[in-house]
């Protein structure tokens, strides 16, 4: 039942206020049958985007940027909702997002196909805590069931991270480059990954992406060190270093100004001449420093006296000032340099190697390239497209792809996609459901019937018959040799995806699993919305009706 009334009675008829005028209360069924609409209306806007045939989403915001994706998390991001149960889904894509950088549209459709099989149950008076019970037991033989067939996987196997990576970008609009796209992914991800005791680490922040628009995608290209953002200081500084030492240093080569005010009396024009030429000796004084060290390269975080620039200039330096923090951390960790943050600190140890450093001219800007580490562990992707769109579109999916190529060699283990592992589970949860008995096997067998309809949706998506390839690949599961059978999107029929090539990681699918029940659970939990009353735009000025205007529950 819905209701603005801001008062309630005792049994003698006392009216007694409970909540704001202007507030809003939902509660009971209808409450429940709110929250669900909202989370179906949601599933509905992004399930035509699923899988490798889905379309792509036009989003424009309210000063008329335009953002052309499929990229699940961008488009709920940029969707801007308002219902709090939509706000649920919008936070279960940015978790999966954050967690696994894939996989962001299979929770949120899993969690809308959950929802609606929970709707079903509703009606037949199945109380909510037992409809959670179920998929509760359901999460559990999921991930048990992705555990025990999961395939392992070595860092070393490149050929199926590479087909890790062309699943991924396979569903977005750069799929025309995936297979040039995703050897840069993996040469990247392995570039970065450390070994520590027995377990891999990869730090994705340690893979600059710079984005220039222009060219091709074909055009990108993975840079064994990093790209500096801005050009060489002076013009009579050398562009091109080989055999680069750098100086990465986080402090200044400017006449440094007192911290107190302080006056100077000077009587006589030749005192001015002589404090002026003390002030550019303190600053050639640094630069010699610099250049005893050996270093033939300085990439600094702040600013550059023009005093300075000649200096460095006329002992062939090559200087690049007001570099961001984090491009001189990557530097560090690319070259094997140390960042100093005083110049009379700064030994020959501290510099770091590269066997290139040049300025190019990359579209309409100037660059600074430092390449050539002997083992960086931090390197650069330049990503080049036609358009502004398109680059931003290709960084979204180098950026999902990085994601699972990581995953899989943290993990170590993966999964056929292609709906295959999706059909799996539900053949375990129907074979479970019955041990269960009671009303909860019909939230079980509810939860196998969800995941099928991701499935359902894949074919729909390409084009071909959902209920007769459904069938098709139910019949080929019976059978314990095809658990990897799923369907071809392009011929419309079952295969063996392990064998097409085409792979996701374990934990993309069981992060999703996790992130969908959750939601669920909680949005079935909720029987009253209490909505409290917009505040009036003007600071104590009500509204034109002399009323502050009811929140929204739709």
């Amino acid at each position: 039942m819905s209701s603005t009334a801001t008062v309630a009675t005792t049994p003698e008829g006392i009216p007694v206020i409970i909540l704001k005028e202007g507030s809003s209360r939902t509660y009971g069924k209808e409450a429940v049958r709110l929250n669900i609409a909202a989370v179906k209306a949601v599933e509905e806007a992004l399930k035509s985007t699923y899988g490798p045939r889905g379309m792509d989403k036009m989003l424009v915001d309210s000063l008329g940027d335009i953002t052309i994706t499929n990229d699940g998390a961008t488009i709920l991001d940029k969707m801007d909702l308002q219902h709090p149960a939509a706000k649920l889904l919008v936070q279960i894509a940015k978790g999966q997002d954050e967690e696994t950088a894939d996989g962001t549209k299979t929770a949120v459709i899993l969690a809308g196909e959950l929802v609606k099989k929970a709707e079903d149950l509703l009606y037949k008076d199945i109380h909510p805590t037992i409809i959670i019970s179920g998929y509760k037991k359901a999460e559990e033989v999921a991930l048990k069931t992705i555990q025990e067939i999961a395939q392992p996987v070595s860092i070393n196997d490149t050929d199926l991270l590479k087909k890790v990576a062309m699943t991924s970008l396979s569903s977005k609009s750069v799929a025309g480059a995936r297979e040039y796209l995703a050897d840069i992914v993996v040469k990247a991800v392995t570039q970065v990954s450390e070994l520590r005791g027995d377990k891999w680490y990869v730090d994705l922040d340690n893979i600059q992406i710079v984005k220039k628009a222009g060219g091709g995608i074909n055009d990108t290209q993975l840079v064994y060190g990093i790209i500096v953002d801005k050009e060489v200081v002076h013009p009579g500084m050398p562009k091109r270093i080989e055999n680069a030492k750098i100086a990465l240093l986080d402090a200044s080569l400017e006449a440094e100004k007192p911290e107190l005010d302080a006056e100077i009396r000077i009587n006589d024009p030749s005192q001015m001449q002589k404090f002026l030429e003390e002030e550019d000796n303190l600053l050639k004084e640094k630069v010699d420093k610099i250049a005893a060290t050996g270093a033939n390269v300085v990439i600094c975080q702040k600013g550059i006296d023009e005093v300075a620039q000649s200096y460095l200039a006329k002992k062939g330096i090559l200087a690049v000032r007001r570099a961001k923090k984090s491009d001189l951390e990557k530097l560090a960790r690319a070259t094997g340099g140390r960042v100093v943050s005083n110049i009379d600190e700064l030994s020959p140890q501290d510099l770091g190697y590269a066997a290139l450093v040049e300025e190019r001219k990359v579209g309409e800007d100037k660059m600074v390239f430092v390449e050539g580490a002997k083992n960086p562990k931090a390197i650069s992707i330049l990503i080049r497209g036609g358009l502004e769109r398109v680059v931003d579109e290709t960084e979204r999916a180098l950026r999902d792809a990085l994601g699972t190529v990581a995953d899989v060699i943290k993990d170590g283990r993966a999964v056929a996609g292609g709906g295959a592992i999706e059909i799996e589970i539900a053949k375990a949860l129907r074979k479970y459901a019955p041990q269960v008995g009671g009303k909860e096997q019909l939230a079980i067998e509810a939860y196998a019937s969800a995941l099928e309809s991701l499935v359902m949706i894949l074919i729909e998506n390409a084009g071909f018959d959902p209920i007769d390839l459904l069938m098709k690949l139910r019949s080929a599961h019976e059978n314990e040799n095809n658990k990897w059978v799923g369907v071809d999107l392009y011929a419309g029929q079952p295969v063996d995806m392990w064998q097409k090539g085409v792979i996701d990681p374990a934990l993309v699918k069981m992060n999703a699993i996790k992130a969908a029940t959750e939601a669920v659970t909680l949005i079935l939990r909720i029987d009253d919305l209490v909505a409290a009353g917009k505040k009036s735009t003007s600071s104590g000025s009500e509204s034109k009706s002399g009323e502050s205007k009811p929140s929204e529950e739709d």
